[in-house]
């Protein structure tokens, strides 16, 4: 059996119309420019797509809203010796008898240990009483005790020390080196100070966040930022929490890059460009370096700060495009910034589905010649 010129040419004829026809289901990493373009607001679609200039980069900046509020920086540090319900309070009772009304028999003084602060913030000493010892320094109790002992021996002398208690204490969990409960002493009045007595942080420092929780309110600062601005240095208060964290943001890379994967951020801010450069960059062999998009939700007070309107109040979907071919297109994608939940696409280059197409095409013809060949 032969195939005539005739029929091969039909052959060919039909090959070709099929893959012409079926073009669109090619493989491809994902939607074409042209498709994107038709989801915009002109054609009817649901998303405002922009060209990414000086004036949108200005426009989209925006930093997480992160920092202590007013009360928590203007909080005064706590003195070292006021005494708290829980704390430990050790006393020494010297008197000026050989039979004091403390002191066991051949010893002039009285040594009262572990003496602890009740939860109303009182102690019990024998002779004296109940004294209130909360909200004292260790000075005005030594003072009460003396008062209360000195009608009943003459010329007492009385110590008081303040013990590591659990009166004011600061839970730390999360990236230190040592989770735990810690008491609030002279060393660690501070944040800071409280961190290092807990071991440090054991995170990433450029991508550590610190959470302090204080009853209903809480703040949350950078790491670095803390350790550049010491008003952040705030002071403790007893039943504080502090959540030390890595930071859970994220984009997402897909199309004609070098990976498409969701990547973490590892900086405080994250550029278009050094998102491409995360992961490997364009695909050299696929990419459209004119279809550049970054999908984003994007607050209605931004949106319309990049649209010019004031008309927009929900959130708005945004499709951002970038030129990296453009006189000035390097720069301006130095300068967007990507946030959290970004996905940032990039479309194949219009010779790559031609060269697919074309492959489509020379496939079935190649297997038409080789049937040929076998039936002569």
């Amino acid at each position: 059996m032969t195939i005539s010129g005739k029929s091969r040419a039909k052959w060919v004829a039909l090959c070709v119309s099929t893959t012409i026809l079926v073009g669109c289901g090619l493989p491809r990493t994902g939607p074409t420019k042209g498709e994107i373009f038709k989801g915009s607001v002109q054609e009817l679609g649901d998303a405002f797509i922009v060209t990414v200039d000086d004036h949108v980069t200005k426009a989209t900046e925006f930093a997480p809203p992160l920092g202590f509020s007013s009360a928590l920086i203007h909080a005064g540090v706590l003195g070292s010796d006021t005494i708290r319900p829980g704390d430990t309070l050790g006393l020494t009772v010297y008197e000026n008898v050989d039979d004091g009304l403390l002191a066991t028999a051949g010893a002039n003084a009285a040594v009262l240990d572990e003496i602890q602060v009740d939860g109303s913030g009182f102690i019990f000493v024998p002779y004296a009483g109940r004294i209130k010892a909360s909200g004292n320094s260790p000075e005005a109790i030594r003072r009460i005790i003396t008062e209360k002992l000195e009608a009943q021996t003459p010329d007492p002398q009385v110590l008081v020390q303040r013990l590591a208690g659990d009166g004011a204490t600061v839970s730390l969990i999360g990236g230190v080196g040592a989770q735990g409960v810690y008491p609030i002493e002279r060393p660690t009045r501070t944040l800071t100070a409280m961190l290092a007595q807990a071991g440090g942080i054991t995170l990433p420092p450029e991508i550590t966040q610190i959470t302090l929780i204080r009853g209903s309110h809480s703040g949350t600062v950078w790491l670095e930022d803390l350790y550049e601005n010491p008003r952040l240095d705030i002071a403790l208060r007893a039943g504080d929490r502090v959540l030390v964290e890595q930071d859970e943001r994220f984009f997402t890379t897909l199309g004609a890059t070098g990976a498409q994967v969701k990547v973490p951020f590892d900086t405080q801010s994250v550029s278009a460009i050094e998102a491409l450069a995360t992961v490997g960059g364009l695909n050299t062999g696929l990419a459209d370096p004119t279809g550049v998009f970054v999908f984003r939700d994007e607050p209605a007070g931004i949106a319309n700060k990049v649209l010019g309107r004031s008309d927009l109040h929900d959130t708005q979907r945004m499709v951002y495009v970038l030129d990296l071919t453009s006189p000035n297109g390097v720069f301006v994608a130095r300068d967007f910034d990507i946030r959290n939940g970004d996905t940032v696409y990039v479309t194949e280059a219009p010779y790559t589905q031609f060269n697919k197409v074309l492959q489509a095409i020379v496939a079935p013809v190649g297997s038409a010649a080789s049937i040929q060949s076998l039936s002569e």
